[in-house]
């Protein structure tokens, strides 16, 4: 819609409604890229320090990891290894955040249980095996947030994208366009009292 529309009570109407529905949708908009920041910005933090976690968690259980090859030998490991099953004991489920689909990963913790012989192994692999086992969770935590903080991410990028479009171009477009038939109707209500005036004043 151009600026310079025809100065009449009805489209001065219709601006105004544009305007008042651009400023409300904009004041939405805003809100709702408020909320994913700070929700953002939460799982930015929690992921940290589940990076921190899974560093220290994998040190030790890659240090307990040496010390059984040594004692051990990579053949005796690797047949333990194969030993032990593979576990995918979780599942994705979805929460909306402000519309915004974001993943959990449901798990449950099981006891662990050892599936190789004791009388060839030594208390270094018990270790490893748990360590390892601690990050896998980790793991399953780290990528639900990792992939949350990208959808928050993306939906903001889109959010904003509407808000500018409201703020820049939408808004100040109705605002311009209300002041210019407000000045010219009103001008055009002054002329016509006073060609009624003059009227009366001839009769």
């Amino acid at each position: 819609m151009d600026i310079h529309v025809a100065p009449t009570k009805a489209n001065l109407i219709r601006a105004k409604n544009l305007l008042e529905f651009s400023e409300k949708g904009f004041e939405l908009l805003d809100k709702k890229r408020n909320v994913l920041i700070r929700e953002m910005m939460g799982l930015m933090d929690k992921a940290k320090e589940v990076q921190d976690k899974i560093e220290v968690v994998f040190e030790e259980a890659y240090h307990a990891f040496q010390v059984a090859s040594v004692s051990m030998g990579l053949n005796e490991l690797k047949e333990i290894g194969m030993s032990i099953p593979l576990e995918e004991n979780y599942e994705i489920l979805f929460k909306s955040v402000m519309g915004v689909e974001i993943p959990t990963v449901k798990y449950d913790k099981k006891e662990l249980t050892a599936h190789y012989g004791f009388y060839r192994t030594n208390p270094a692999i018990d270790i490893a095996v748990k360590k390892f086992r601690e990050v896998k969770y980790l793991i399953y935590d780290l990528a639900e947030i990792e992939n949350s903080v990208y959808k928050l991410a993306m939906e903001i990028k889109k959010t904003q994208k509407r808000a500018n479009a409201l703020e820049k171009i939408q808004i100040p477009k109705y605002t311009e366009q209300v002041k210019i038939m407000q000045e010219v109707l009103e001008e055009k209500e002054r002329e016509d009292f006073f060609r009624l005036k003059r009227v009366k004043q001839r009769k």
